[in-house]
Order: structure tokens, then sequence, then C-alpha cells
């Protein structure tokens, strides 16, 4: 059994608040036809989430801040853009 460390980011970009969470990834179950996940960074708002990028525990917290800032501007603000 592998232990996954849950990381939390609270970033705040372009005057809005945002907070990501990384999820430890699950086993396959073929008998209710579910594939296996890989762990992953979420993004959590309303009581839902997204998914963002993979969860790699070798990144710095400095590069996952950036990461998800560069996730942000190409799919919360580049839609945002787009509506106008």
């Amino acid at each position: 059994m592998h232990a996954h460390k849950t990381d939390q980011r609270r970033l705040r970009h372009r005057g809005r608040d945002f907070h990501f969470v990384s999820y430890e990834g699950q086993a396959a179950n073929p008998k209710r036809d579910i594939a296996a996940t890989s762990p992953a960074w979420y993004l959590m708002a309303a009581g839902k989430r997204w998914e963002v990028m993979p969860h790699d525990a070798e990144q710095t917290p400095e590069e996952v801040d950036q990461l998800l800032l560069d996730w942000l501007d190409a799919n919360v603000f580049a839609a945002v853009r787009a509506a106008r």
C-alpha cells in the first residue's frame, strides 16, 4: 500500500480565490466498469471538483502553483474572454 499525501493549494489570481486539492488515484473496478485513475489535482468550487492536472510528488510548491495558474489562464480566464 502506498501513502498519498493529500495537498491543498489556495491561490488568488486575477482578483479571485481558487482552491485546489490533490486526490489519490484509484484502482480499476471492472465489475462496476470503472477505469483506474492516477493521482491528480482538482479545482474545488460550488461543491464540485474538476480535474486539472496529474499530481507529481516531486514538484515543488512553487512549480505546482505556477502550473495551476497556467491552467486557470488557459481554462477559466480564456473562457471568460471568449464569452465577451
